[in-house]
């Protein structure tokens, strides 16, 4: 398995704790408990995009990616 396949894996789980957190969110009927898992959700979010940035460096830098 490639670095960018790795990374696009570990995009998938953020995603999927980003996911699991809004709908706890949701659920939640405390506001100070809803507020923190809200913030955790948005914390996740950033860095799901950073990894999602990095995930397309990755595949331009390597090599079975390049066009030739």
């Amino acid at each position: 398995m490639t670095v960018a396949a790795e990374v696009k894996q570990c995009l998938a789980s953020l995603r999927s704790i980003e996911a699991s957190l809004s709908s706890l969110a949701i659920l939640s009927q405390d506001d100070k408990a809803r507020q923190t898992i809200h913030e955790a959700m948005m914390t996740v979010s950033e860095t799901a995009a950073d990894v999602q940035k990095r995930a397309g460096e990755l595949e331009r830098e390597e090599a079975q990616y390049q066009r030739y």
